[in-house]
């Protein structure tokens, strides 16, 4: 019946005992048959033709009747095909199928063929079928001619296209199959026609290698399975009707039975069940035609659609389809690569599991397939693991049998995943799990307090938190908590019960760590309540609150100061002692709204809590506690608020108290001649911390405090035995003095003379900070340097930006002396081995927290030297000592001094360039003073330099131009550097430095070409005759490095003529274009590139060192164009010079490689460096003239000799892309072979009209003329 490849249907629906589907059964028909054998098939050919078919596009339209009927002809669309129709989706999806099947009805194979071109056009094909093709010729033949006729132009159709109109589209086609399915369900699908020839059509374009026909017919026949689909179940519920009504009358008494009715009933069975029968036929043909192949597509998108619908028909009629039959493809496909498919899988099995009668009949495949679900959670594509969480959270709701402890455990720990919608979705899995089951013993409780079902399922919270053992994560936690459990979350009052409260008789208190964690998780509550964003890491941004958001965040604002207003002052006073709670607990009140303290009459809670503060800040002097109360003290003392006034003068009472204590205490503290006393110590310390901690936040101008901590810096600089947090604190506290009266300087409020005060007190402590550098004590000199550094970026130029050119007397300029100190500290306490810094992990070097901790301290002071280098603050020459620890520190600061290049660089290139220059020659003095002047160029010392010297290469990029004048002036300086001091062995042996070449060749590649030779000659101005001829092992580095300039250094024509002669080298390098003859070179172009055509370099030096040169040029050497040169005369001696060879002569070759000595001692090297510069002038014009003559014929059997050698003039051309319609067979899983017989089909496609074909056209391929085509060189010859 199915025109389909020898498909046989045995698809069953369960009705009756005979008719239930096996579970193992995987649609194979053993017998061959199908269900319906008796039914004919509707031929392909011989049908009738109807006499008034037309062909191409608009085939199939009958005369006078319109391509659709009454609706679409008043709206003038009688001529649109129906893809056009569909398309515009100006009309109605229903009239349009209405309209079709009038048209069908009229002439079904007019309308059929109209049906036909709409699934081709669908797929982006021009081509049509017309109705002889319809009429004589195959679907296979169909869709070849068609292949044909696709346009291959472009790799878009009409499913893939974006854009609102295409979006629409693709919606009207789903519609349009749906809706065609469902006004045919009664008639026309049962004419072994129509569905039939659709069927056969898209069965095989589904296996087609065009990707667009596949694509779009796999999707039509999902969904049109979709719509049969309904259909059998519409089917199955009048069979179960007539069924029960047939029963019904049966069971009547024979004097009441109508016999009349039980036929009809019988008769009405007996249609459905004929029906049925079809459309199980239909179902069939498609399932095995086409989804048991395309579900293993190797498309991504056409996988996912098998799978989407898969879930949708188990959905739908679940009694015939949710078995293992069925299942098993979506959990073979869970282990898809591409997550698109992975994802499909996923929603299919929720919208099963969230039915909990289907989520009962899923325990098999549960068991099965639950591992890998579960493992899908750590998925490496966000959205597949989030829904891998909530699908587990259906199978927690279905049973909690299913998940075992270990399984659940996977899933919590997601609440702390710094992916917000992975989090929130393992929020919502624990939420279910441990806070959704209520027991009997729960119902009747209170819905408030200590005794509620919140205080237990707060409490879980707290356990839950302590037992993650991440304890300074609770933000996380409540964020991930918060749209499940917020009402939870925000039961504050339940909180607060259960700190406050006493336990009743029997009832387990809370630990002194479990409350610690249940202040935190409250703070945190309390925060995402009001602030109404996710923490650091968990957002991109604030998002703009909705006007419901703000409103709820406006009530809870005001329930919390409500609620914490009365009882802050209690929970202070009951943990007062307990640094942790405390820390927290003073962070509420930032989150008051002040105005109700008034509104609401709560001032004297207002005192209570200013009291508390008071108290918690006599009884600590950690500093976390101090900065809190300093902190809550800043935000209560808001002049906006009508408090203001009350909270200023209690700030003003305790900081009275505070500096009339410091200031009693430090003058016994000072004492000369007395001891200091552990009590006396302790006292300064704490109070003068408080005070620094107050000074922070608090502008403490008006007590004048400047002289007594200076005063006590002093003295501890000169005594030497001050205690180290004393001074360290003493330091912060006048840098916070520093900035608190440079910012009333800045806002022009202070008084005529405070800027010359502030001028000579910050002098003043910059050099006492930088006596204290010198400090026995590591933790001071930290402090000192930190301070220092702050104070030279504060007080830099910088600061007069922005229209404050009357900061102008406040900037600070630091000493070479200062510079060189700050530079000494660096290197010794931050250029350190992990092993060695004993001080600042305080012994603890076995602890691994500890080091950590060491190391970002010592990031910090790295990257505060290197800010002022950046600033311009201090000589960006001091970075040298920096950026040459770059390879040896890399994991510990490579990040910081790589940043710190690339900012210098773009400050000045050039003074960066020296910078680095001067970190590689400090680095080789080094390796001087310990290896000596006889120096192994393989030993890890000068390799180390020499990789350093590469990484330093890299950081300049790409663009030459750009780095041009840094690098040039960095092999300037590095050649002086080479020859600066004489050699240590005496007259004739090589300079000191002169293996510093070998390191500054690494950056002869980013020099330009024209740069190289100007570099070139600039090297031989150092060099003398001797060096030229010597050969030993010393001399090397100058060698290799002559050969890095001359390496590409020619012009363009000398490389072409020299890639002739360059054997090893491959065909596609020689594409470069000639020179231009007739370009003219800028004025700066002519000097840099003065020796461009002498004789200075050797044209195939790239690899191997060539035979040393011997005397000096000859005239005729210089003169002669070097395309006359053969590839053997490549190694000329180019010293050689007869006094009677003048420059007007030429010479032959063989003249020139016949070495004179007896005339090498009257010449010395400068003469004839100067005769050849100025015999290259008089040769320019005669050299440009012989280019010019010669330039075609050369070019031309450059080009034969690279033809001859192989095809390689031309590009390389990608291999045609062979779409395989399969997946691999190596990729698929094991368990898809087992109990199914499936045909991996390998489709090649034909090799694309690419370069390699079109050479092939050329018969004469090795003809002159057409070597010398431009289009097929694709060179321009001039």
């Amino acid at each position: 019946m199915i025109a389909a490849q020898d498909l046989h249907t045995e698809f069953q629906f369960p009705q009756e005992a005979e008719s239930q589907l096996s579970s193992d059964t995987d649609f194979e028909d053993p017998d061959g048959k199908h269900a319906k054998a008796a039914k004919g098939t509707a031929a392909k050919k011989g049908r009738k033709a109807p006499g008034d078919k037309a062909k191409g596009g608009g085939a199939g339209r009958a005369p006078g009747l319109g391509r659709v009927n009454g609706h679409h002809q008043e709206n003038g669309m009688e001529n649109m095909s129906l893809f056009e129709v569909v398309k515009m989706g100006k009309s109605a999806t229903q009239s349009v199928v209405d309209d079709w099947i009038e048209a069908y009805k009229q002439d079904r194979d007019v309308a059929l063929l109209d049906l036909i071109n709409f699934f081709i056009q669908c797929s982006g094909c021009r081509g049509a079928v017309s109705g002889e093709m319809f009429r004589h010729m195959q679907n296979s033949e169909i869709i070849r001619k068609m292949t044909e006729e696709f346009d291959e132009d472009s790799g878009d159709y009409p499913l893939t296209m974006s854009g609102p109109q295409w979006k629409k589209f693709r919606i009207s086609f789903y519609d349009f199959i749906a809706v065609l399915v469902r006004q045919c369900q009664y008639s026309i699908i049962y004419d072994e026609y129509m569905m039939d020839t659709v069927i056969s059509l898209l069965t095989g374009l589904s296996d087609s290698q065009v990707r667009a026909f596949r694509h779009t017919s796999t999707l039509a026949a999902m969904k049109l399975m979709t719509a049969l689909v309904n259909v059998a179940l519409n089917l199955s519920i009048n069979m179960d009707n007539t069924q029960r009504q047939y029963e019904a009358e049966r069971n009547k008494v024979i004097a009441k039975r109508a016999n009349d009715r039980l036929e009809l009933l019988l008769q009405k069975r007996k249609e459905l069940q004929e029906n049925q029968d079809d459309i199980e036929n239909m179902m069939n043909a498609i399932f095995k035609g086409v989804f048991v192949h395309r579900y293993r597509d190797a498309i991504a998108e056409i996988r996912a659609i098998c799978i989407e619908e898969i879930g949708v028909w188990m959905k739908l009629y679940s009694d015939a389809f949710l078995n293992d039959s069925y299942l098993k493809y979506v959990g073979w496909t869970m282990h898809d690569k591409q997550g698109e498919v992975r994802l499909k899988c996923l929603t299919a099995l929720q919208g099963l599991f969230y039915n909990r009668e289907l989520g009962l009949r899923l325990e098999l495949f549960t068991s099965r397939f639950k591992d890998r679900i579960v493992s899908m959670t750590l998925d490496k594509e966000y959205d597949v693991a989030v829904q891998a969480i909530k699908l587990l959270t259906l199978v927690l709701q279905s049973s909690d049998e299913v998940l075992t402890a270990e399984d659940c455990e996977s899933v919590y720990h997601l609440v702390y995943s710094a992916h917000r919608p992975i989090a929130i979705s393992a929020g919502e899995f624990l939420f279910k799990k441990l806070f959704s089951h209520r027991g009997p013993e729960e119902e009747g409780l209170p819905r408030r307090g200590r005794q509620s079902l919140n205080g237990s399922l707060i409490k879980t919270t707290v356990f839950f938190y302590l037992e993650s053992e991440l304890h300074e994560h609770g933000a996380y936690l409540v964020d991930s908590l918060w749209e499940c459990g917020s009402e939870l979350l925000k039961d504050w009052e339940t909180m607060i019960s259960l700190l406050l409260d006493e336990p009743i008789p029997g009832e387990e208190a809370l630990t002194d760590r479990q409350e610690t964690a249940l202040v935190e998780i409250m703070l945190c509550a309390i925060r995402q309540a009001c602030e109404c964003h996710p923490p650091v890491g968990r957002g991109s941004g604030k998002r703009v609150l909705t006007a419901k958001e703000k409103k709820t965040q406006l009530d809870d604002r005001t329930r919390i100061t409500e609620m914490f207003a009365v009882a802050l002052p209690l929970l202070l006073a009951k943990y007062c002692v307990d640094i942790d709670k405390v820390t927290n607990l003073l962070q509420i009140p930032k989150y008051f709204d002040l105005d109700i303290y008034t509104t609401g009459r709560l001032e004297k809670h207002l005192d209570a809590l200013l009291r508390q503060i008071w108290e918690v800040l006599d009884k600590h002097t950690e500093t976390e506690v101090l900065e809190a109360c300093s902190t809550t003290y800043h935000y209560l003392c808001n002049d906006e608020f009508s408090i203001f006034n009350r909270v200023d003068i209690a700030r003003s009472q305790l900081l009275d108290e505070l500096v009339d204590k410091f200031s009693r205490l430090l003058e016994d503290f000072l004492q000369e001649g007395e001891e200091l006393d552990d009590d006396d110590t302790y006292q300064v310390l704490s109070t003068l911390k408080k005070i620094t901690a107050f000074h922070n936040a608090h502008d403490l101008s008006k007590w004048d405090l400047f002289t007594s901590t200076y005063r006590l810096l002093n003295t501890g600089l000169q005594n030497g035995d001050m205690p180290e947090q004393i001074v360290i604190h003493a330091m912060q506290c006048t840098h916070y003095i520093i900035l608190w009266h440079l910012a009333k300087v800045s806002d022009g409020s202070s008084l005529k003379g405070e800027m010359v005060t502030l001028r000579k007190q910050m002098r003043a402590f910059a050099l006492m900070c930088q006596r204290y550098l010198n400090s026995i004590n590591t933790a001071v000199k930290e402090q000192a340097f930190t301070t220092v550094c702050d104070l030279l970026l504060i007080f830099s130029h910088q600061m007069m930006s922005s229209g404050q050119e009357q900061l102008e007397p406040l900037v600070y300029i630091p000493d070479s002396t200062l510079q060189a100190e700050m530079l000494n500290f660096i290197l010794d306490h931050v250029f350190i081995d992990q092993d060695d810094d004993n001080n600042s992990t305080d012994g603890h070097q076995d602890d691994e927290a500890s080091k950590i901790e060491a190391l970002h301290k010592r990031r910090n002071l790295l990257a505060s030297y290197c800010k002022l280098i950046i600033y311009n603050v201090v000589e960006m020459n001091t970075g040298a000592d920096i950026f040459k620890q770059y390879m040896r520190y890399y994991n510990d600061y490579g990040d910081i001094i790589k940043e710190t290049m690339s900012k210098t660089r773009q400050i000045d290139k050039v003074q960066c360039a020296k910078t680095l220059n001067l970190s590689l020659q400090r680095l080789f003095n080094d390796m001087l003073s310990e290896l000596g002047f006889n120096i192994d160029r393989s030993s890890s010392a000068f390799c180390g330099i020499k990789e350093l010297a590469r990484r330093f290469s890299l950081t300049f990029g790409l663009d030459q131009l750009k780095t041009r004048e840094a690098i040039a002036m960095l092999h300037k300086d590095g050649i002086e550097f080479a020859f600066k001091d004489p050699s240590p062995q005496g007259e004739g042996g090589p300079p000191l430095n002169l293996a510093f070449l070998d390191i500054l060749s690494e950056f002869s590649s980013k020099l330009m070409r024209q740069d190289k030779r100007t570099v070139h000659v600039y090297l031989e101005r150092f060099m003398t005759f001797q060096m030229a001829l010597q050969r030993e092992d010393c001399w090397l580095p100058l060698i290799s490095y002559r050969n890095s300039l001359q390496a590409g250094g020619d012009d363009d024509t000398m490389s072409v003529i020299s890639g002739i002669s360059s054997r090893g080298s491959s065909i596609r390098s020689k594409k470069s274009k000639p020179a231009t003859t007739n370009k003219r070179k800028l004025p700066e172009e002519e000097n840099s590139c003065s020796s461009s055509d002498a004789g200075w370099m050797n044209r195939e030096q790239n690899v191997q060192t060539p035979v040393m040169m011997h005397s000096p040029h000859l005239a005729s050497t210089v003169l002669r164009d070097p395309k006359k040169m053969r590839p053997e005369d490549s190694y000329t001696t180019a010293y050689t010079m007869p006094a009677e060879q003048l420059p007007h002569q030429h010479v032959p070759t063989q003249q020139q490689q016949q070495p004179h000595p007896h005339h090498q001692a009257a010449i010395d090297y400068n003469t004839q460096v100067t005769w050849m510069l100025t015999q290259r002038q008089q040769a320019e014009a005669r050299q440009q003239q012989e280019r010019v003559n010669m330039h075609y014929t050369k070019m031309r059997n450059h080009m034969q000799q690279a033809v001859r050698r192989g095809s390689g003039l031309m590009e390389e051309d990608e291999e045609p892309i062979v779409e395989d319609v399969m997946m691999s067979s190596e990729d698929r899983l094991e368990d898809i072979n087992e109990g199914m017989d499936f045909d991996t089909m390998d489709i090649d496609l034909p090799a694309s009209k690419n370069r390699r074909e079109r050479t092939e056209l050329k018969p004469d391929y090795f003809d002159p003329s057409s070597i010398m085509d431009d289009s097929v060189l694709n060179v321009s010859m001039y």
